[in-house]
């Protein structure tokens, strides 16, 4: 088993905090999602546009622990919706 310390990094860019950032294209692909999922995410307030950053090109980015917890909240608003509709 590989030591935490030689995985390979995530496609994101690592700031000098440890923070890892993530394009919408690089989150989807990091999730396993659809792109249009990420953008489903942003339109009902699960990633906060505003608490985003922007990169060299313009795109905003989201750390991981701003994905990781937009879905969460997905995960839980669509279990919620299944018991509702049970």
């Amino acid at each position: 088993m590989p030591h935490p310390s030689d995985r390979a990094p995530a496609h994101g860019r690592e700031d000098a905090a440890g923070r890892i950032w993530f394009t919408i294209r690089e989150a989807a692909a990091f999730t396993g999602r659809n792109l249009q999922t990420i953008y489903s995410w942003e339109r009902r307030g699960h990633l906060n546009r505003d608490a985003a950053a922007i990169d060299d090109h313009g795109r905003r980015i989201y750390t991981q622990a701003q994905i990781a917890a937009a879905e969460r909240l997905a995960r839980r608003n669509a279990a919620a919706t299944r018991r509702l509709a049970a």
